[in-house]
Order: structure tokens, then sequence, then C-alpha cells
């Protein structure tokens, strides 16, 4: 079996990984080196986790287990920081050396960084992965003011999203018009005023020149001598393809690794895939061209006799805050041989630009309404004679269906992954699918922008006629694993009395025999809420970090939170976290936003004996449990309380801890209105008042701002107790897994809580089954330092042994 070794664990180079497996897969021992400490993700999603519209477990593409299956060992956190390309190996910066038949090197690009006086100050970032999100998203906790350089779809997708987070946000542009390489003037000019009406403030054609402040970032200065002032500064300009690693083993490298046809570098049996790699003077940056690439090279390295690469004719279909474009070929007209045809509807704000050259079309400009865009980029490839067309389609639904029906079978549906109407068409009568997700899983198609699935849509119904069922697909399934939403999964278990992850899924016909990361937590958690004492948690079906009882952090090493009781601790607790972090040299404590100590930086292999010897609860600040109850001092010490909020604190948490949940929940006590443990955007919180407990249910304090609604006013603690067991009982049986309370009140309705929640005989079950369901509990954590099985799967060091 050959050697096969991949640099780099994106998007280019996994696709292609998946293109190998389906030619040959038994021809490869595979391994695959990831920087960050992650599976593979959707990039072109970041911005949905930035404007808060996804989490990070919705954007991941090829999920740990995926590795297992296909029996490929992965390295994440891990850099190859040389190739011997005469030896054959590559080495990383653990100093871990591995050998290769054939070496894919995909490490993709970062974004640029204006070599500016500086640029090197804190609250300074690029837009390219998750670790840039997540500093954005720290920065907005704690400052206002943000500058993006860069007035290009990453800089506008990320000035949208520091919006969404309450930032005030200018945008920095050097040319008079945003998006010069994909709109034209009016296009432009339309985009920038419905951007400046949702608060983006623009400075067009200014030239950043140094970046003021001291440690931190204060503000720019641009070339005309004027300042803005800036606690974050966000730089999207641009990429520069990651490079170093071919350069320094004496691989032939230009602006990018220079590739021939088929992927080939100057190096043999070394190949580049994706965005460090440059085709005949020409670095891809949009994800279609970069899966072009992955098919011809998954068919050379498998030895078949495949077509060549020999470019990519791109069109880009957009949405940027909230507005949909697409732009394709040459956008300007010359003055001489190019005509436009155009429909500009400024009230309505659409806005289409098709230009042509000797009755064939060479660009399109589509800017608030894209439908035309599939056939008009395949006139485009196809160089089609368009006399005597009908260029734009202003039809009702029926023409629309017609428009389906005459699509040719090689039309372009999803431009991200190649997929053609005719690949769809033919997934869906040889393997039966009937839903949008099914047809996603099977064929690729929407399973990266997104913004195919409409069509894809009208496809399916198109095909299946009168066996299309709309109401179905309108209902969301759990995963792409299965057609059952989460009401239809819950009443099936019940129903059949399914006991177990793999009952379920075998009896239940899953598409896929081992789930995926979306389901398997799922379906666990399902059972335990249903069967409530006497299910035996499937420790293999939960998330990877609930199984290590850590948080992994960007460098691959974790974080430990011991529980601290309404954040009051002992000096004999204090004393053992002391010892701890001496002892295994941890390189961060931190006290957190939950009023407890974080131990910061500790290795895999160290975790277990971390753990023994604090011998403390775990605070699950990684878990889908209660996190933390927050508390001030209260009446007892403070002379505005009139409760006592550290004693309520305590007593919630107590009776909670490590109950299962849908999401992660947070409670909140202030002893008075004045709120210091900031209980008004908590999942529950609760306030003193004279008299008695105000409760405040759904508030949220991160990205999607969210104050608490008030559910009730009780009298005693005893009240808050049952009137807190039964609200959370509720949120558990009827909230989707992964939903967190704000969102589930928002789906269900504040009236139909407080209705189920005011009836005494309803609040009193839901006790008993809350009451029933917590008798469960053990201290899964002590469990998992005593299982060998468990120690060896996942703690091994700086690697996941998924191929084992």
């Amino acid at each position: 079996m050959k050697k096969l070794v991949m640099i780099g664990n994106g998007m280019a180079g996994v696709r292609t990984i998946e293109e190998i497996l389906k030619l040959e897969s038994e021809q490869f021992e595979i391994t695959i080196f990831g920087q960050e400490p992650h599976p593979n993700y959707n990039r072109i999603k970041l911005s949905n986790i930035l404007q808060g519209d996804a989490s990070f477990e919705e954007i991941i593409i090829n999920p740990l287990d995926w590795y297992k299956e296909n029996h490929i060992q992965l390295f994440t956190g891990e850099s190859v920081v040389k190739i011997d390309v005469e030896a054959k190996t590559v080495i990383s910066d653990q100093g871990r050396e591995v050998a290769y038949d054939e070496l894919i090197i995909a490490t993709g690009s970062q974004s640029f960084i204006l070599p500016i006086p500086g640029a090197d100050k804190q609250g300074v970032t690029g837009f390219r992965d998750i670790q840039d999100c997540e500093k954005m998203i720290k920065s907005a906790q704690h400052y206002k003011k943000a500058v993006v350089i860069g007035g290009g779809l990453l800089g506008l997708e990320a000035a949208r999203g520091l919006l969404n987070l309450g930032m005030e946000v200018d945008v920095v542009h050097l040319m008079p018009n945003l998006m010069e390489r994909q709109l034209d003037p009016i296009a432009s000019t339309m985009l920038k005023a419905e951007l400046e009406s949702q608060g983006m403030n623009f400075l067009m054609e200014k030239e950043t020149v140094e970046i003021l402040g001291d440690e931190r970032v204060t503000g720019l200065r641009f070339k005309d001598g004027s300042e803005v002032e800036a606690d974050l500064v966000v730089m999207a300009i641009g990429i520069k393809s990651n490079v170093e690693v071919a350069r320094n083993s004496g691989i032939y490298v230009n602006r990018g690794i220079v590739v021939n046809d088929f992927l080939e570098t100057s190096v043999p049996h070394v190949y580049a895939v994706g965005e460090c790699a440059e085709h005949r003077e020409i670095v891809y940056g949009l994800v279609a061209p970069l899966y072009e690439q992955g098919k011809v090279l998954a068919s050379r390295i498998c030895g078949k006799v495949g077509e060549p690469y020999e470019g990519s004719v791109t069109g880009t279909q957009l949405k940027v805050a909230g507005v949909d474009l697409y732009s394709a070929g040459e956008i300007f007209e010359d003055g001489t041989s190019t005509k436009s045809i155009m429909i500009y509807n400024e009230f309505e704000g659409v806005y289409k630009k098709v230009l042509t050259r000797d009755n064939r079309i060479v660009g399109i400009v589509l800017y608030g309404d894209t439908k035309d865009s599939t056939r008009l980029y395949r006139m485009l490839s196809k160089k089609e004679d368009i006399s005597g067309t009908s260029v734009f389609q202003m039809g009702n639904n029926t023409e629309e269906a017609d428009d389906i029906a005459s699509m040719p079978n090689d039309e372009l549906v999803c431009g991200c992954n190649g997929v053609t109407k005719g690949t769809i068409v033919e997934a869906i009568q040889t393997q039966g699918l009937t839903t949008l997700d099914q047809v996603s899983h099977c064929t690729n198609a929407g399973r990266s922008c997104g913004r195919c699935k409409p069509l894809v849509n009208q496809i399916l119904a198109h095909t299946l006629g009168d066996q299309f069922d709309a109401a179905a697909e309108q209902k969301t399934s759990i995963c792409g694993c299965t057609t059952l939403s989460r009401e239809e999964l819950v009443a099936e278990i019940k129903a059949k009395g399914l006991t177990s992850v793999k009952e379920v899924m075998n009896v239940l016909e899953w598409n896929n025999e081992e789930g995926c990361t979306k389901c398997r937590p799922a379906i666990n958690y399902y059972l335990g809420m249903i069967h409530m004492d006497e299910y035996k948690d499937d420790r293999d079906s939960r998330l990877v970090n609930e199984k290590m009882h850590a948080n992994i952090q960007k460098d691959g090493t974790y974080s430990v939170v011991p529980r601290m009781y309404g954040g009051v601790t002992s000096a004999a607790d204090l004393k053992k976290i002391a010892e701890v972090a001496e002892k295994y040299e941890v390189p961060l404590v931190k006290l957190t936003g939950g009023q407890r100590i974080g131990l910061f930086g500790i290795k895999k292999e160290d975790l277990p004996n971390v753990w023994e010897d604090l011998n403390m609860p775990s605070g699950y600040a990684y878990g889908k449990t209660l996190r933390t109850v927050k508390t001030c001092v209260g009446a007892q010490f403070c002379r505005y309380g009139t409760q006592d909020s550290m004693a309520l604190g305590i007593e919630l948490e107590k009776k909670f801890e490590r109950l299962d949940t849908p999401h992660k929940v947070k409670m909140g006590v202030s002893a008075c209105p004045r709120n210091c443990s900031e209980a008004g955007i908590k999942d529950i919180g609760f306030v003193g008042v004279d008299g008695g407990w105000e409760i405040y249910v759904a508030g949220n304090g991160g990205v999607d701002l969210r104050a608490g609604d008030l559910l009730t006013t009780v009298k005693t603690q005893e009240e808050v107790m049952e009137i807190t067991s039964a609200y959370l009982q509720y949120y558990r049986e009827t909230a989707n897994y992964l939903e967190r309370t704000s969102k589930w009140l928002e789906r269900v309705g504040l009236d139909q809580v407080r209705q189920v929640l005011g009836d005494k005989k309803t609040v009193k079950t839901l006790n008993e089954r809350m009451d029933q369901t917590l008798k469960k509990y053990n201290e899964p954590w002590k469990e998992a330092i005593e299982s060998e099985d468990i120690q060896d799967k996942y703690y091994a060091k700086h690697t996941i042994k998924v191929g084992e």
C-alpha cells in the first residue's frame, strides 16, 4: 500500500482526498497534517459564525468520524516545517517524521497584512480562519470601534459581522468603488447605499500608512494626513499563498507553488492544490476552481487517464449583508466591441447587466436578483449565440418550472462543487432521494456556500413530480444521515422502544450506518432524555471536548476548569489548584467570566492526572449542560442586597450540575435590581426584589445578544427551585439538540411557556421527571480518567489517532 501524505487539512486538500477515495479507496495509507486543532471546516461560512448565524460545529465538513471511517491518520495542531525530497519524508514542528510515496501540499493561504508601522499591534487581525473570528468576537465584548481595511467581499462580510456584534464600523477602501473586481460602478453604488443604510460608514479612496497606538491599536493614519479612531482593525485586502515549506525544500515557487496541468510541482511525486498553487500564473481564491483542481489531481495520483486542468472561468455568486450578487467574465464595456443589455430598477434594488461581443455573452453583473445566473453562465462558458434569445427571464413560477425542464443535463447547478443538473437527476432517480438534504449529502450540491439550494430543490421537485412532498421538504432533518426531524425521531424512539444509538440508526434506516457528529450526539441526548435513569450514556457519541473533559485551545493544548459553586471557593481548593498549576507547569491560570479559575495550556496526556490530582468536580466548561451560576455577594455582605444570592446560586448549581441539556445553560443570581451578576442576559436569571425573586429566561450575552424575558415573580427560594426545574425540563423535552434557550423561546413563544408553567399539575409532573433524571448522574469525569480505552483513544500526544 502506497503512503500518501498531505500537508494541510483545508477545503481543497480534503476534497482531493475525497476524490481519491472514490477512485481508489484501498490504494493508499493516508496521513494528513493540519495546522489548526480542528477537522476540516467550511471557510466560506466563517462570516455566518461572525454574524451569529451558525456555530462552529455547523460548518464542519468532514468530522473526525469521517477520518476514522476512511482509515486516515490526522495530526491536528501540527505543521510540517520541512520536506526532504531526497529521502521522501516530511518533518513536523513536533519532530515527527513521516515517509511518503506521494505528497500533496495543500497549505492554503493567509490574510495579506499591510507592511506598515503598527501592523503587529494588539487588535490587528486578518479574516481567514476560525481563530480570526474568535478574536473579533472577543474584541467586540470589550471594545466598540472597529475599522475594516478592504471593501471587497471579505471586508464587507467582516464589517457586517462586526455590526451584528454591536460595534461601530468604518470600512476603508483604496478605490472609489466597492468590490471593483466584481461590480461595475452602478452596482457598486447601489451596494454602498444599502450597506450605509445598515450602519456601515465608508472611507473611500483612503490609503492606510500607519496603525496608531502603543501596545494596542487606537487608530489609523492615512496618506492624506487624516486619522480615524479604532479599537480593532481587520485587514481584508487579499490573500498570500503559504509557500514557505515548499520554498525551503527546494520546490519551485513564484507567487504560489508552481504546478503544471496535472498539479505536479517541480519535484517528482510532489503535488500542490488549492490557494497555495499557481497554475499558468494564476492563483485561485474561489472554491470552485480548487475543487476542479482536486478532481484532476486525484485522477493523476491514482494513475487514471484523465483530462488536464486548463484553468477556470469563474462565476462568483455572493451574498453580502443580505444582498445577492453575481459576477462573471468582463464587467466593463470597452467602448467599441461590447454591447450591454441592462435592467435597472432602482426602486426595487435590482440591477442586471449582460455584456456581449459578436452575439455572445462575455460578462455578467447581477445585483439584487440572481436567479438568471446559472443559465447566463452556461451561455457565457459555452459561447452560445444569443441572437433572438430572451436573455433575462421575467416569468412566473410556471415559466420557472418550464426552465427547469428545458435546462440541459450538463448545465452547472452548483458552481462551488462542479455539480450538474444531470448528476443531480441521476442521483435522485437511482438512489431514491426525496429531500434536499439527501441530494446535498449524495452529490455535494449546496454543500459549500449553499446559494444553489433553491435551484437544487426545484430540480428535485421537477424530477419527482407528484411524488415530491413539499411539506416534508419544509421540515428540517437533524442531519443528512436521515430525513427524520427532531419531533419524528423522538416519536420513533418512544414508539419502537429504541434504547441505543446503534439501534436507532439500524431500525430507522440511517443513510450512513455510523452516523455523523451532528446526529450521534443528538441521538445520545434524546435517548437519555426519554429513558431518564435507565439509559447508559454512549461516551463514543459525545462531542470530542466532552469526551476529553476539557476544551481544546488554538495551540492544541487544553483548558481545565473545576467547579466552584456560585463562584465561592475555599483555601483548600485554591491550594489544590496552585499545586496542580506548579506540578504540570500550567502556562496560564485565569479567573473566568463564570467566577471560576481556569487552567490553560495543559497537554493532552496530562489531562487524566490533572483531574485526579485536583480531586474536584468538573465545571463542565466544555459541556452541553449547566456551565456556571454567577452570583453577587448578596444580602449577607452588600448594603444594597435584598436576598441571599450566594445561597440560591449554590443550591441551583448543586442541583443541576451534570444535567444533560440541548445546549449549554448559564445562570446568574443577583441580590437586587442593580444586577451585578448580569442575570438579565443569562439562560435563566434571578433578581432579588423586596419580598421575593424575579425570574428572567432566554437571555444571551454572546454574539446574538438578547435580553431575558420576565417569566414570573415568586416569593420563596422553594418556588424558585420548583419553577426553574420545570422550566429546564420543558426545555429539555421540546428543544432541538444544540438549540440555545434564546432560540428555543423565540420558536415556542413566551406565552406558551407561561401557559405550561402556569398549570400546577404540569409543573409537578415536570419536576418529577427532572428528579428522576437527576438520580442517574455520577461524576463522569471520574469514569473518564479511570478508562484506559478513553485514555488511549483520545489522549495520545498531539495526535487524533483516527485510523486505528
